[in-house]
């Protein structure tokens, strides 16, 4: 029963009684007049128009000096590993608490993923984890960091933005900083969020984003890396444009790029969509408003999640609540997917799954809470 009042706030909240997805892209304004306009001039490939005025939107957005849209967001933090250094056998400490892309771009580079600890609060890397995890295992060479327990060097460290929440950014970037380790952030979910004003993705050496079909704003795929370092930023490019070097008609490739572009057609929907991010963002936090509402005024044993403290602006992309514990997640899931309301549990945590269950990894104990605990609840833009 306690469940139904959660379901029918839902379909109040979206005014239907049909099946409410949890996220759906949100197309109202420029996206079939840019497409047609794409299709109109034929560049519907990795050059053209809308993928320079994407960039450049993304950069003046972020506040980054340069911005490089590719195919996706797991493309974007491959390449942006690869660019800070990392390299076969080293590691990068991350977080389990993830969707799986963050430690497969790990090991799309050849290295091993190590996990530390999240927050409660932010769902994100906790900074107290890291250094703890630092100070028990690492080794200052002249040549890097090492991991006294594995020997292999630490290249970077890779937090995430869990649902568009801001981890403890500023905090982490002090410890990378100390340690000498760059620092490369998932902002996957966080377009759109700041922590003190300052946007996600711009902290590290760099950035990168998603742009999937379910996020606040989509190319249909897509995603992007951004640098306030310039030469890294046309590193970007010249790695995700199969490292070909410019010539009227000449085909040379310098190194081993990957052909990770963001097609022109793509780029036309996200350029109409961030025209939009705003009104998104705010139209995203009536919803929020209205289920804060709904589990201030009713007993349902569940919590809205709250903005941490951390972020002083949040993209509202996924809300999420917390049960008491497993059996009353579980039961909270199979009533609300059963009656047409999609839910779905945070992810399982990253070493539970067989190719990362051999990684090094701390107590995990806030992460171990979360995952017992967490839905994300329906979180679309509605109009009005």
């Amino acid at each position: 029963m306690v469940n139904q009042l959660f379901i029918e706030q839902v379909r109040e909240v979206y005014q239907t009684n049909n099946f409410i997805p949890l996220h759906v892209p949100h197309f109202k304004g420029n996206e079939k007049e840019y497409l047609k306009e794409t299709i109109d001039s034929t560049f519907v490939s990795s050059v053209g128009k809308f993928v320079d005025k994407v960039e450049e939107f993304i950069a003046s957005y972020t506040g980054v000096k340069k911005a490089v849209a590719v195919v996706n967001g797991t493309a974007a933090i491959q390449v942006a590993l690869r660019l800070v250094g990392v390299e076969r056998n080293e590691e990068v400490i991350t977080q389990a608490l993830t969707f799986v892309a963050t430690a497969n771009a790990i090991a799309y580079n050849g290295a091993q993923p190590v996990f530390v600890d999240v927050d409660q609060d932010t769902l994100g890397m906790s900074p107290k984890a890291l250094s703890d995890f630092l100070d028990e295992f690492g080794d200052k060479r002249e040549d890097g960091v090492y991991n006294k327990h594995s020997g292999r060097r630490i290249a970077a460290t890779l937090p995430m933005h869990t649902f568009g929440f801001m981890s403890r950014i500023h905090e982490i970037k002090s410890i990378c900083d100390k340690w000498n380790i760059p620092l490369v952030e998932d902002a996957a979910e966080a377009m759109g969020s700041q922590s003190k004003g300052q946007s996600a993705g711009s902290f590290g050496a760099i950035g990168t984003f998603s742009f999937n079909g379910n996020k606040i704003i989509t190319a249909g795929g897509g995603g992007l890396i951004v640098s306030n370092d310039e030469q890294l930023g046309k590193n970007a490019k010249h790695l995700t444009t199969t490292a070909k070097k410019p010539h009227p008609y000449e085909y040379y490739h310098d190194e081993l790029g990957y052909n990770f572009r963001m097609p022109n057609v793509n780029a036309a929907l996200l350029l109409a969509q961030l025209e939009q991010l705003e009104e998104y963002r705010l139209a995203k936090g009536k919803v929020y408003e209205q289920y804060h509402k709904f589990f201030v005024e009713n007993n349902t044993g569940a919590e809205l999640i709250p903005l941490p403290e951390t972020t002083s602006q949040w993209n509202y992309w996924l809300m999420a609540v917390k049960l008491e514990n497993r059996a009353q997640r579980d039961v909270f899931l199979k009533e609300t997917n059963d009656n047409g309301v999609m839910t779905r549990p945070i992810w399982q945590l990253m070493y539970r799954l067989p190719m990362y269950e051999h990684c090094q990894r701390d107590n995990q104990e806030n992460a171990e809470y979360l995952e017992d605990r967490i839905v994300n609840i329906p979180s679309s833009v509605v109009d009005g």
